[in-house]
């Protein structure tokens, strides 16, 4: 019998097995939660696609997204990352990502973890909803809205209400599966 899935992963088998295995299933480790952040922040203005079909790349690229050793990256380094053709080569999200790998480590140290202080905005369970159609997904909520604003207080980059709400369901702090989904049921 034919899986159902949400209609935006039928693309292919790299849409497929993201959607499948990842998609909207909770993290809370602080590395995996960074990762997103980054291919998030570089997603602003392109398709996901496009960046899931170079994240083994962006890994390699920016060492394992280790946020530690992004947050001490040198003006070198910077330009090294300018010549890789395997990531989206622009500059301002590159220079972002040292800086959010900066704030990163100042939201752990003032919280314990990022993902005690990021999990806090929906009281540390996902948001349950049930779309019955891809039009009914929203694309901001108030509480990305809110969260947003406070990482930009903060001073991170790229992390538009757009941005972020992407990165919430990518991470599981909100179940948007349709109700027709196999993960759903």
């Amino acid at each position: 019998m034919e899986k159902i899935r949400c209609g935006w992963c039928e693309k292919d088998d790299l849409y497929r097995k993201y959607h499948d295995e990842e998609w909207g299933r909770p993290v809370y480790d602080d590395e995996t939660i960074f990762e997103f952040l980054i291919l998030e922040s570089f997603q602003a203005g392109l398709s996901w696609y496009t960046i899931l079909s170079k994240r083994e790349t962006f890994k390699e690229a920016f060492d394992q997204f280790d946020y530690k050793k992004i947050a001490a990256y040198s003006d070198e380094k910077v330009e090294e990352l300018m010549q890789n053709p395997g990531i989206v080569r622009n500059r301002l999200k590159v220079l972002a990502t040292i800086t959010n790998a900066q704030k990163f480590q100042e939201i752990q140290r003032e919280f314990g973890s990022f993902s005690k202080y990021i999990w806090g905005f929906v009281d540390g369970k996902p948001i349950q909803n049930t779309p019955k159609t891809l039009k009914d997904v929203p694309a901001t909520t108030e509480i990305s809205d809110t969260l947003s604003k406070d990482l930009k207080k903060r001073g991170f980059k790229f992390m538009g209400s757009t941005v972020v709400y992407a990165h919430m369901q990518a991470t599981g702090m909100v179940n948007d599966h349709l109700e027709s989904c196999f993960i759903k049921r």
